[in-house]
């Protein structure tokens, strides 16, 4: 099963770290600067309205989660984005999306069950209504 699949890949922490990095407007704003170029980290603070701390906590915990790394320039810490974390968060995430899609579709599949003989009796009760009443004319 798909579930399983994803548990073979993270375990329980890696998903937690992977799910609470993505949780964060700023860490995500972060990631999508990263994928694009590398940015120091002085340099990313500049494009938030925090402290240059604050951002390199974001930082850190996208670093705990695989998605950015760092490398020490001179005086600069330099981030870029982690293809491989990326990569791994994208085909996890398109599995949980085919775990849902499937949900949805069965929860379709079983609405349309139940409404099929509901239609189904009312077309019944309605024929017999129509003989009644042509048996009585």
């Amino acid at each position: 099963m798909v579930v399983d699949q994803l548990r073979a890949q993270l375990n329980d922490e890696e998903l937690d770290r992977l799910f609470q990095a993505f949780a964060d407007t700023t860490r995500r704003d972060i990631v999508r600067r990263v994928t694009v170029g590398e940015y120091s980290v002085s340099g990313l603070a500049a494009f938030y309205a925090m402290s240059f701390a604050a951002v390199q906590k974001h930082v850190a915990v996208l670093e705990r989660a695989s998605l950015v790394s760092k490398e020490k320039r001179g005086r600069e810490q330099i981030v870029r984005a982690n293809h491989d974390g990326l990569q791994r968060a994208r085909r996890l995430l398109d599995e949980y999306e085919v775990i849902w899609r499937q949900r949805a579709e069965r929860i379709a599949d079983l609405l349309a069950e139940t409404a099929a003989p509901e239609s189904g009796n009312t077309n019944q009760q309605g024929n017999t209504q129509g003989r009644n009443q042509q048996a009585e004319g």
